[in-house]
């Protein structure tokens, strides 16, 4: 995996300096790179990327769809002979989870193409459609822009995070999934809170904000959901309830 797609991976569990700089590993003891924690960020004064603030909300749609992994896995793993209970239980979750990153592998790389062709690099020729989709349906919306793909940022009220794609006075962000209808993209409230703090956390408190969902089912299907102003400043309301939150609950701010 590259590095673009490790860090990815690894997304939810992102720190930023107060510079807005990138800190997602820290050297350890014996001289290693190890994952930065929560006791790092704050020996180093380090703030958590908005997703890691939108983990503490609850997620039905995805809570479902896991439930649903879980039981799909249960459906096609016949219990050994020799087989306790427990030792079938882990089985079958860790079968879901296999299906889980199987899913998350697949929308990263189709995630990094997708950014390697707007950063005019070279990518993965098995994923021109979602590319070629991805890039007609901003280019329909937005019309010609200059974006700019992957900038971190810091903001003084303690968040960071690294944006997909932003052009001036627009932010983006870009989401592959499972659907086949254009009409029913399932966008939450997570979508709206994490567009709502990019934009404060770039400096561009108006910018107009959309998600592009590319389709992993049909290549080739891509969809602009662009937030309305109304939407954007309760999202953004909502978004500073639950930094308040984390802050408090993990003694870091």
């Amino acid at each position: 995996m590259s590095l673009i797609a490790s860090a990815r991976a690894a997304e939810s569990t992102h720190w930023y300096t107060r510079d807005g700089e990138p800190m997602y590993t820290v050297e350890s003891a014996k001289g290693l790179q190890r994952p930065t924690t929560l006791r790092d960020a704050r020996k180093l004064n380090l703030v958590p990327s908005v997703t890691t603030i939108l983990n503490v909300a609850s997620k039905p749609a995805l809570n479902a769809w896991m439930q649903r992994q879980v039981l799909m896995a249960a459906l096609t793993l016949p219990k050994r002979d020799s087989e306790s209970e427990d030792e079938y239980i882990s089985r079958i979750l860790d079968d879901s989870k296999e299906q889980g990153r199987a899913a998350a592998d697949a929308g990263t790389a189709i995630h990094e193409s997708i950014q390697c062709s707007y950063e005019g690099r070279s990518h993965s020729g098995g994923h021109d459609k979602y590319v070629e989709a991805c890039r007609d349906a901003v280019k329909n919306v937005f019309g010609e822009q200059t974006w700019v793909c992957e900038r971190a940022f810091a903001h003084e009220l303690g968040f960071g995070g690294k944006v997909d794609m932003h052009a001036p006075d627009i932010v983006v962000d870009i989401k592959t999934k499972e659907f086949t209808d254009a009409d029913n993209i399932g966008a939450y409230d997570e979508h709206l809170m994490q567009l709502a703090a990019y934009r404060v956390g770039l400096g561009m408190p108006t910018a107009r904000c959309a998600n592009v969902f590319v389709s992993r089912s049909v290549p080739g299907l891509a969809v602009v959901k662009e937030w309305p102003e109304e939407d954007l400043q309760t999202g953004w309301e909502m978004f500073t309830h639950l930094l308040s939150y984390w802050q408090l609950k993990n003694s870091h701010s």
